[in-house]
């Protein structure tokens, strides 16, 4: 699967697990999906996060928004496959 391929499996709304590196340098596991709707106000964001490679996901642990930096992403398991990242750049 290409790297389009994949952000497209990501954005898609199924649930995944991703691990890349955050803004600290710290590893971060993350089990989220995206496309959830729930304690949104309804303001959106001023900002295009695709642009800046962010991409909005929902945290199902914490149930709180967060950004996974796509330049930084380790591994993605869609569907209980694992993809390893060399380079999403």
């Amino acid at each position: 699967m290409n790297k389009k391929e994949l952000i497209k499996q990501m954005q898609s709304g199924k649930i995944f697990t991703a691990e890349f590196i955050k803004k600290d340098n710290t590893r971060r596991i993350i089990n989220c999906r995206t496309g959830v709707k729930k304690y949104v106000t309804g303001k959106g964001l001023s900002f295009n996060p695709m642009s800046k490679s962010l991409l909005p996901v929902f945290d199902l642990q914490k149930k709180q928004y967060r950004f996974i930096n796509l330049s930084t992403l380790i591994s993605v398991t869609i569907k209980q496959k694992k993809y390893i990242i060399k380079s999403l750049s």
